[in-house]
């Protein structure tokens, strides 16, 4: 999708501002900070079945209601909070998904524990690189992988909640460990060129 503002080629997906901006500025962009990664898993998971644009507009109350994003804080949520984040119109109110992203902080930490950091145990699933693909077009681009499905596995395997492969492989794409612009798209050259990033 060429844009008429400034004549960049982007992928297809963008529909809106908030979408470009998501797009020019993070999506694929390798992350090593921890926090940025949980942030990622609670928003992840709360797409299941929903639309990324959904998600992205109710960003900012998911970071309020969520302590920021911080794992320790969201541990320690409990029934009253439960309740209290069931009642509130600005994020997705499904219980499932809220008590998988208290459950998930609780497993976060313990990966944080055994491995030093959450970036260290899952940068491990690719060697510690970008897997930078060429996809000619979003028609080509798949929803999950063998890396992807071995990610979702292991996390199952350690208690995790809503980790299922398609939602992992969309994990991997957003924090870097997949280069998965498309190949016409002016950020697939800025990120295959600077494959580093901290998040």
């Amino acid at each position: 999708m060429k844009s008429k503002k400034d004549g960049k080629t982007r992928c297809a997906w963008i529909t809106d501002p908030l979408m470009q901006r998501y797009h020019d500025r993070e999506w694929g962009v390798p992350v090593r900070n921890d926090q940025k990664h949980f942030e990622f898993l609670v928003l992840e998971s709360a797409q299941a079945g929903l639309s990324w644009r959904t998600v992205l507009n109710k960003r900012e109350n998911y970071r309020k209601l969520f302590a920021g994003f911080d794992p320790v804080k969201v541990a320690k949520f409990g029934k009253t909070k439960i309740k209290a984040l069931l009642q509130d119109a600005g994020i997705i109110r499904n219980r499932l998904k809220i008590e998988a992203a208290i459950n998930n902080a609780s497993r976060f930490l313990e990966i944080q524990k055994e491995f030093g950091s959450f970036s260290n145990y899952i940068w491990g699933f690719t060697g510690g690189s970008t897997k930078v693909n060429a996809w000619k077009t979003l028609k080509d681009l798949p929803a999950k992988t063998s890396a992807s499905d071995r990610l979702s596995e292991d996390l199952k395997k350690r208690g995790f909640k809503f980790v299922g492969s398609t939602v992992i492989y969309s994990h991997m794409q957003a924090v870097g460990m997949i280069n998965d612009h498309v190949i016409t798209c002016f950020r697939y050259r800025e990120l295959s060129r600077n494959g580093t990033g901290d998040g």
